[in-house]
């Protein structure tokens, strides 16, 4: 018999992902048919104006055709196909609407889903990759344009999460004044995720550490993919990648040397990303200093590929 073939659809504050995929037997459980993603920047002026942008949502409806259209050549019908919302969606005042827009226009069902959900998607998303050594004992972060998720977890399994207002659209667009970055522009940014690491500390209520540190995302494979001058991308290559600490600041200080425009020309780095990724570093390297990590594990699996286990579990 012929396997079923499943969607997952990750609608985040900056990019919007597709994955087309059959199960396997194998390490990942997944047999990839297609994958594909657009920076959409669904969340730009949200922390603002409290809503969607007129211009943000185009550029969401634009995607949701595309993916429409690969989901129909594929022959996924609706019913395997699971689209998960996160920050900028379950944030603005207008997310409900625009929820029921693409439904109308689209046909695709959103799922608006909490911080928590999140989490735990991502984790599953992260362990059907991580080496076994690594899932004995994390913290996974998971950066995204609007929110970064913080799970601890023991054999794979979750032992607390916590989604905080960290991302790298909020931080761009409330710190990067100067091209290239200005020093004080980096400073604080690494400052303000401090402060939310703070909150993330005093959720957890102790101070038990976990062994390694695990980074998923585009922030973190980009700057893998970056370290490694790796092109074309090969996720295969970026999954349980060790980014020393010594190496990744000497990748912050090259970076942070370049303009926008440079920074937009290295090959490794994609389109929409020349900004963004000024941010990513501000809170990797927050993350690296305030729990004393000497390396980070970066992977390439998260909430799209645990939501693409969630929808194809329930058949």
């Amino acid at each position: 018999m012929t396997q079923q073939t499943f969607a997952a659809i990750d609608i985040g504050s900056n990019t919007f992902r597709l994955l087309i995929a059959r199960p396997s037997t194998d390490t990942p459980p997944w047999h990839t048919l297609y994958y594909t993603h657009r920076i959409v920047r669904l969340g730009e002026g949200l922390h603002h104006n409290g809503v969607l942008c007129e211009a943000a949502m185009q550029r969401g409806m634009a995607a949701f055709h595309a993916f429409a259209e690969l989901l129909q050549q594929y022959h996924v019908p609706c019913e395997r196909v699971y689209a998960v919302a996160t920050a900028a969606m379950r944030e603005a005042g207008n997310g409900a609407a625009f929820r029921a827009r693409v439904q109308d226009e689209i046909g695709i069902d959103i799922h608006i889903i909490d911080g928590e959900r999140e989490a735990a998607m991502s984790l599953a998303g992260a362990c059907a990759v991580l080496h076994a050594d690594t899932r004995r004992d994390f913290l996974l972060f998971d950066i995204g344009g609007g929110s970064t998720e913080f799970i601890r977890a023991r054999q794979g399994r979750q032992q607390d999460a916590i989604s905080c207002r960290l991302g790298v659209v909020r931080l761009v667009e409330r710190f990067l004044h100067s091209d290239p970055p200005a020093a004080a522009d980096y400073r604080n940014m690494v400052h303000a995720a401090g402060e939310h690491l703070d909150l993330v500390a005093s959720h957890w209520g102790d101070e038990r550490i976990p062994t390694r540190l695990v980074g998923t995302a585009g922030t973190v494979t980009t700057l893998a993919a970056t370290e490694l001058d790796l092109f074309p991308y090969d996720a295969s290559i970026i999954n349980n990648h060790v980014m020393h600490r010594d190496a990744f600041l000497q990748l912050r200080d090259r970076l942070l040397s370049l303009d926008h425009a440079q920074r937009q020309a290295l090959r490794t780095i994609e389109a929409g990303r020349g900004d963004l990724i000024v941010a990513g570093l501000a809170i990797v390297e927050a993350v690296m200093q305030r729990w004393h990590y000497d390396h980070m594990i970066v992977v390439d699996a998260g909430l799209l590929e645990g939501a693409w286990l969630h929808i194809s579990r329930q058949s």
